[in-house]
């Protein structure tokens, strides 16, 4: 049976009475006294009062295709446009009371006309979203700070897989359900969920609706996003994936202070480490982010990174692959300080370097071809960490719109051709002739875009 990844909600099966129980071995303390069972209830209501209910309506275009005999009728289009209207349930989670902001995916909101967000206590608020980014499937919405409680952050940075966490969502609507479990495994990427993947992995009894609901360790601080599941048929098979919540934190502070991700860029193409690779350039560590090319005048070229170059660590955190590494540069922003720890012909050196800015140029669509009108492109990266141009946004019903274009699409070539810019697509599509055809990564498929 097909294994298909689905966006949901991370939940989480396992008793956690255990970690009490051991804790309390070790203290010499009985596994349960005469009044009271150990229990993640108090906890649990501290926590709670955090964790929304999300509730969204919208509208959607759909294409339609139109059957050859009728489309002399119809001015020879290859699709008709619909709208549709939709409503959806998500989950989310209050990080800051006193300025209302509560953190959500970006699935869960996106293309939503309005946003009603439900607290513990019955109160509903309408949301205003103040940004998202499709990319790494955050948002950001505010709600009027009236009596909140909001969740401590934790540093995600600290997990240990085998930590036990605690979910908390709306699972098919179900307000307020709690489960639990265990980190799987940490650093996770090349699911092709997103563009940038970094995922907490946790043997999750996932479930749909709690997408943008919390992951909490068992002081109930927040150390990820639920977002997605791995299963078939969308089914719970225990692999569910978080956000981490350093990545959120830098995310949403960008949002805040820029309205919009500016990501951070290394300036370099490689891909993972494996012992054969370790071998051959005599690394002793077997995974990392092997570097095959630096670009001229990058940041990684101005701190002195060179091809061959194995990086193992970021700010001290150790790596397991290179997309990990670009997930992480990614969300750190422009102009992020960074140390990068690099072995190079067997010595270990730390590097310090700092971030440019992912978005070379932002040229006004319309300029490159009227059919792009509403169509926002920067210069960012493809699924393989190459240079390629992002789709950050799309005006509902602009000309873009119509051809098919989505936020969070990334373009790698135009007519076949590769692209590595804004600048490099507009001059491919100022040289071609008749039709174009926009090569578009979205997701994990790849697909054309065609302009007439």
């Amino acid at each position: 049976m097909k294994q298909l990844i689905r966006r949901t909600f991370v939940g989480i099966t396992a008793a956690l009475f255990v970690v009490t129980a051991v804790s309390q071995a070790q203290a010499g303390i009985p596994f349960f006294s005469d009044d009271e069972m150990p229990s993640l209830a108090p906890m649990l209501e501290e926590t709670t009062p955090a964790i929304v209910s999300i509730a969204v309506e919208g509208t959607q275009t759909s294409r339609q295709q139109v059957p050859e005999m009728f489309r002399y009728f119809f001015g020879n289009p290859e699709q008709t446009p619909r709208e549709r209207p939709f409503r959806g349930l998500g989950s989310g989670v209050i990080i800051d009371a006193e300025k209302g902001y509560v953190v959500t995916n970006n699935h869960v909101v996106d293309n939503a006309d309005k946003i009603l967000v439900k607290l513990t206590d019955g109160r509903e608020f309408e949301a205003e979203k103040l940004g998202s980014d499709a990319q790494s499937d955050i948002a950001l919405l505010k709600i009027d700070p009236e009596n909140l409680t909001d969740v401590k952050l934790a540093d995600s940075d600290k997990l240990r897989v085998g930590d036990f966490v605690v979910a908390i969502g709306n699972p098919f609507g179900l307000s307020q359900t709690v489960t639990s479990g265990i980190v799987s495994a940490l650093g996770r990427s090349g699911l092709n969920i997103g563009g940038y993947e970094d995922f907490i992995q946790t043997d999750a009894a996932i479930n749909r609706g709690n997408s943008g609901g919390a992951l909490v360790n068992l002081r109930g601080e927040l150390v990820g996003i639920n977002t997605a599941i791995f299963g078939p048929n969308g089914g719970n098979v225990g692999i569910g994936f978080a956000i981490p919540s350093n990545m959120m934190k830098s995310l949403v502070d960008q949002i805040v202070e820029f309205g919009e991700v500016r990501r951070g860029l290394l300036g370099i193409y490689g891909n993972d480490v494996d012992a054969g690779l370790a071998e051959a350039m005599n690394s002793p560590a077997n995974k990392g982010a092997f570097v095959n090319e630096v670009n001229e005048d990058s940041a990684a070229d101005k701190a002195g990174i060179q091809s061959g170059d194995i990086i193992t660590a970021i700010n001290g955190n150790s790596l397991n692959s290179f997309n990990e590494l670009r997930a992480k540069v990614a969300s750190l922003g422009a102009g992020a300080k960074v140390t990068l720890t690099i072995i190079r012909n067997g010595k270990k050196q730390d590097v310090e370097v700092t971030l440019d800015a992912a978005e070379a140029m932002q040229a006004q669509a319309e300029e490159m071809h009227p059919a792009l009108e509403g169509a926002t492109f920067v210069t960012g990266e493809d699924r393989a960490g190459n240079a390629a141009v992002e789709v950050t946004e799309v005006i509902e019903n602009s000309p873009a719109a119509r051809i098919g274009l989505r936020t969070g699409d990334v373009v790698v070539g135009v007519n076949r051709k590769r692209i590595s810019s804004v600048s490099s697509m507009a001059e491919s599509i100022e040289e071609a002739n008749g039709v174009i055809a926009l090569n578009v990564q979205r997701g994990n498929s790849n697909l054309f875009v065609i302009i007439r």
